[in-house]
């Protein structure tokens, strides 16, 4: 395999071993990225003479015992890194630049690893795509007329087409899974508050927003745990506790319990999603896992899914502009009271009480007990991350490599986008269904890539488990990784 898909665990065994420079190995990523990512438009913010200068000086350390020392990555546009812009994808915040980095950007670096670019994002992080003004649009390496997911898109495009050795992004609707899922790479989503990001005081809250988190994105498994142990831990600055997660609750196949939930009556699942899923419990099964299909936690699934979007429309109410709370209310008065598609539930919590939103939070954690109880008798969930492989782009004037081309158009927000799965036609946010299904209770949730559909895209895997079950979900992927389920390489990209 060529180095720029080598795993960053790999990569600082080598650089430890003196059998590769720091900056003979960042070169080789940065002449990955100017040789592969026009096409493909991944890394959008570049900081190599930086990169460069501090890969010299680690060249020259005798001390090379971080756990990433000296291996490359780049960050998600969004994470404040100090001297670089963090737009969220609006040409209005074009000329900021973080005066400080983030936490997560700071305990990677103290790490070892060197942060020498940025990659792109959807205009607020809120899509399953990565396109804004500021930036254009950014294509899946296994087929560029398709998407590579959001809002961490650019995050896994990279990874995917080997332009860097890590990544970190946030997830708050499947905006780490989705994307790992599409690009075919492994992603974690962390249980809530357990990696906090506090940046640039100035541009970014410093409370926690609910459901949001951040996360590694990686080519392997043993990658996910080694950037969760660094991210991992309260702000220092405010507690002198330290987290104490729970160690991995199966060690191999024949000790791991598993349940499997591929598809659910109401909610459109893409049959090649489903199949992968359950060839896969097939799989496990001759192998000695202990598998079952009918496995749920006591609750309706469908209230569970409606309190995840209340929760989520609050969480992310804060951030909303007047322009668009005037549209929302507006929208509300012509809403159909039949209507039960995702943005009509949330769009009935616009405005929401706090009293109301009190009741709403003891109903979620009264569903968290339940999933606590589903999670003493198994180790870890199986599910879709999202209800299709790779979508084709969707949105008006797609700025590709060489122009602007016009694809599978549909203008406007994503709560008026409609598109078909498996026969069906839905709106475009039901698909929160898989995301929201674990992450409105705060679980933690790692995906694995696990098969190619036939039209060549990825497919990957779901794995959550019980909240601060993190390094169980991680230590399942890796299993499963150990049984054949993992990333490979797009193969246009092997041979640069």
């Amino acid at each position: 395999m060529d180095i720029g898909f080598a795993s960053a665990t790999r990569l600082a065994a080598m650089i430890r071993r003196r059998e590769i420079g720091c900056l003979e190995l960042l070169d080789h990523f940065i002449a990955r990225v100017a040789a592969l990512d026009g096409p493909i438009n991944a890394v959008v913010v570049r900081d190599f003479d930086r990169a460069r200068d501090r890969a010299r000086r680690m060249d020259s350390a005798a001390d090379r015992r971080g756990p990433l020392f000296g291996v490359p990555m780049t960050a998600k546009e969004s994470f404040d890194v100090a001297g670089l812009p963090s737009t969220h994808g609006h040409l209005a915040a074009k000329g900021h630049r973080a005066k400080i980095s983030g936490l997560a950007i700071r305990r990677l670096e103290a790490g070892g690893a060197i942060v020498f670019g940025k990659t792109n994002v959807p205009v607020d992080l809120a899509d399953w795509q990565s396109y804004n003004p500021v930036y254009g649009t950014t294509c899946n390496p296994w087929n560029l007329d398709h998407t590579p997911g959001g809002s961490s898109g650019g995050s896994a495009a990279a990874l995917a087409a080997g332009l860097t050795a890590l990544e970190i992004g946030s997830d708050i609707g499947g905006s780490i899974r989705v994307p790992a899922h599409y690009c075919g790479v492994f992603g974690h989503k962390p249980t809530w508050t357990l990696c906090p990001n506090h940046g640039d005081p100035e541009t970014r809250p410093m409370a926690p927003t609910d459901l949001a988190v951040s996360g590694p994105l990686a080519r392997s498994a043993g990658d996910l745990a080694l950037a969760l142990d660094l991210m991992a831990g309260p702000n220092p600055d405010e507690t002198a506790l330290t987290y104490n997660l729970p160690p991995p609750r199966a060690a191999s196949l024949k000790t791991l319990r598993v349940a499997v939930w591929s598809h659910q009556p109401g909610q459109a699942t893409d049959a090649e999603t489903v199949a992968a899923i359950e060839a896969m419990a097939d799989h496990l099964e001759r192998l000695d896992a202990t598998v079952s299909r009918t496995a749920r936690p006591a609750f309706d699934p469908l209230e569970a899914f409606h309190l995840y979007l209340q929760a989520l429309d609050s969480a992310w109410s804060a951030r909303m502009t007047d322009e668009i709370l005037t549209a929302k209310r507006a929208r509300l008065k012509t809403l159909d009271p039949a209507d039960t598609s995702a943005d009509a539930v949330m769009a009935r919590v616009t405005d929401m009480p706090h009293r109301d939103w009190l009741i709403l939070n003891e109903r979620r954690i009264r569903s968290r007990r339940l999933w606590s109880v589903f999670f003493r008798e198994w180790d870890v969930l199986l599910t879709p991350a999202i209800n299709t492989a790779a979508l084709p782009h969707m949105q008006e004037g797609a700025t590709m490599a060489g122009g602007t081309r016009r694809r599978h158009i549909q203008s406007g927000q994503p709560w008026e986008r409609r598109l078909t799965v498996d026969g069906r036609e839905i709106a475009y946010n039901d698909m929160l269904f898989w995301p929201g299904l674990t992450a409105g209770c705060h679980l933690p949730a790692t995906v694995v890539p696990i098969a190619l559909n036939r039209a060549g895209l990825p497919i990957g895997v779901q794995v959550s488990g019980p909240i601060y079950g993190d390094r169980t979900t991680i230590a399942a992927a890796s299993l499963f990784e150990q049984a054949g389920y993992g990333f490979r390489p797009p193969p246009v990209w092997t041979g640069a």
